[in-house]
């Protein structure tokens, strides 16, 4: 999975991109098939955004978060992801049964 971090009027530090990276990664143990992911970063006044798009098989999913401060707004953003990712995956398995009903196997 590729992870891009940028800033929209915000210089992005090396402690601050390694910080998003990690959270935005801890969605690859749910979900396996994300191809890339964007992160931009943005502060206006007292304001700290932090909003992603993620590419997966399959879908396209984006979210927006706002916090005190730029940890919180990424803190809030990565469970965002995470429920959309399970929500994703949920709709993409098979809920049906499988080779062993109990009707097939009675019938034989």
């Amino acid at each position: 999975m590729q992870i891009t971090v940028s800033g929209h009027q915000v210089e992005i530090t090396e402690p601050l991109r390694t910080y998003a990276s990690e959270k935005i990664g801890r969605i690859q143990k749910h979900f396996d098939h994300v191809i890339n992911t964007n992160i931009v970063l943005h502060v206006q006044k007292n304001r700290h955004q932090a909003e992603a798009t993620i590419h997966a098989r399959g879908a396209t999913l984006h979210a927006n978060a706002e916090g005190a401060d730029m940890y919180a707004a990424i803190d809030s953003l990565a469970d965002k992801l995470d429920r959309q990712i399970l929500k994703h995956k949920e709709k993409t398995m098979s809920h049906h049964r499988g080779e062993g009903s109990i009707k097939k196997l009675e019938a034989l």
